[in-house]
């Protein structure tokens, strides 16, 4: 079993959404019964391989015993110095990444463990910044393992989450939901079953065609348009069930491609990513930069924040060339950015149609390019370049 694939996934949805129906009506909290499906589901995609199963159980138990350890050192010695347990917290997933690139033969890893290391990450800061207080076993693991954001997503914040599990909601507000929820997930469902195999099917076509620049051109579009239509199917879907179930799991996207510029675009793509690099990164970056005074001008700061935060957000994606490839383009793309939003010809001309529209042209493009980029083709092109070169 699959999320979101197959029969078997579906069939079982249904069947265990009628008693999330059945409470969403009657006006009942349902914390447990997530919890239950949420294991229910756990325990069929990951028994398929065994070992999945017990590394995402060791994983769960290691991650709640450093967040405890630290809660504690906070409460009792005020000790502010999360950077030890946040690097601690990343080691299963560092391990995951880098023992298939050394060629070592390992047999644990589990799908979704990149998203999970970012929820316990966000737990470990917001101790340190005092705004969670506690944590209990019962609403870590719900959220941990929340079936529908389980494996891609999108990313969801304890807090947040936790009220969610916790409030009531009148029954018209349920059925709203539920409403929305359906909607949701019949869109993704086009999205990703329909609009983008018809894309993949054309990509695969002109990836085995000849390397012209028009074919590579053609294909960079198409890819571009597959990510986006495979992506956010799948995270409507996950925000659709998530609304059935009572959760309100914040969407991912927001018409991408019309973004003015590239800060924009991120606002709008994968948001919560990119938000939770923003939160815990970026503006934290900026922060240390500004206290230690490593550059004199603000805009230096911003702009090598960027650079910084969009490389990292590239390794996340993978330790591969073409993803740090991809993180430093739009690092350097969002600082030019920053520069030119502080040119008097940017803020003379921001608000007339002409500017609009070209910024629109212009950053599709740009995102477009990033998109081969993130593909491996522009690594494959650069390849050829050089041989040709030498």
């Amino acid at each position: 079993m699959e999320f979101f694939s197959g029969l078997n996934f579906w069939s079982l949805l249904i069947i265990l959404s009628i008693p999330a129906i059945f409470l969403g009506i009657k006006e009942k909290k349902n914390k447990y019964y997530i919890l239950f499906s949420s294991l229910v589901f756990c325990f069929l995609v990951y028994s398929k391989n065994i070992n999945s199963l017990i590394y995402l159980v060791i994983f769960l138990i290691y991650e709640y015993m450093l967040i405890k350890v630290y809660l504690r050192l906070k409460i009792e010695k005020n000790c502010d110095r999360v950077s030890i347990f946040v690097i601690l917290s990343l080691v299963p997933l560092f391990i995951s990444r880098i023992l298939p690139i050394l060629e070592i033969d390992y047999k644990f890893g589990f799908l979704g463990i990149s998203y999970i290391t970012f929820k316990v990450m966000q737990i470990l800061v917001e101790i340190k910044d005092n705004m969670i207080k506690d944590v209990n076993f019962i609403d870590y693991l719900s959220f941990m393992i929340f079936f529908p954001t389980l494996s891609s997503g999108p990313i969801d914040r304890s807090r947040r989450f936790i009220k969610d599990i916790e409030k009531t909601i009148s029954k018209t507000e349920y059925l709203d939901n539920l409403g929305k929820g359906i909607e949701y997930i019949l869109q993704g469902l086009v999205y990703k079953i329909i609009l983008s195999q018809l894309i993949f099917d054309k990509i695969n076509i002109i990836s085995e065609a000849t390397y012209t620049t028009k074919n590579l051109t053609i294909y960079m579009y198409l890819y571009g348009f597959y990510l986006f239509f495979d992506f956010a199917g799948y995270s409507l879907m996950a925000v659709g069930v998530s609304k059935i179930f009572g959760i309100d799991t914040p969407m991912n996207f927001n018409k991408p491609f019309l973004a003015k510029d590239m800060k924009d675009f991120w606002n709008r793509w994968h948001m919560s990513l990119s938000h939770w690099f923003r939160d815990f990164v970026f503006s934290r970056l900026v922060f240390a930069m500004f206290k230690k005074k490593i550059f004199k001008s603000s805009l230096t700061t911003a702009m090598v924040a960027y650079i910084v935060n969009m490389t990292l957000m590239g390794v996340w994606h993978g330790i591969n060339f073409s993803y740090l490839l991809y993180g430093l383009y739009h690092g350097i793309i969002l600082a030019i950015t920053e520069y030119f939003q502080k040119t008097k010809f940017y803020k003379n001309n921001k608000n007339k149609k002409w500017f609009e529209y070209s910024s629109i042209f212009i950053t599709f493009n740009l995102v477009m390019f990033g998109f081969f980029i993130f593909s491996e083709k522009f690594v494959y092109v650069l390849q050829v370049i050089g041989g040709r070169l030498w």
